[in-house]
């Protein structure tokens, strides 16, 4: 798959420990960074849903994320680190540019 694929990574997180989720994710965010095909990562939060999370992250390829950060001792490293503070499990998708302006 030729472009940028976009990952969003969408976490409802724990009442009460959005913080530490924050930090965790901020701590985890150097294993990602660390797979190669990894561009730029950036954490949302919610305005009206304080404990939602949305993870935005760039690679060069799905398979940079699938294969090279899923399939990575980093990977079992960052969901040891975020992990606990899920309310239910993350939804993750990856998109395509259509249109840049």
């Amino acid at each position: 798959m030729a472009g940028v694929v976009l990952e969003i990574a969408d976490f409802a997180v724990l009442p009460g420990k959005e913080d530490e989720f924050a930090a965790a994710v901020r701590e985890g965010l150097a294993l990602i960074a660390d797979t190669p095909g990894y561009r730029s990562a950036r954490l949302t939060r919610g305005v009206e849903s304080p404990s939602r999370f949305v993870l935005l992250i760039e690679w060069e390829s799905l398979e940079a994320h699938t294969v090279g950060f899923r399939e990575s001792e980093n990977y079992t490293r960052w969901r040891g680190l975020v992990g606990p503070f899920f309310d239910g499990a993350p939804r993750v998708e990856h998109l395509n540019d259509v249109l840049t302006r």
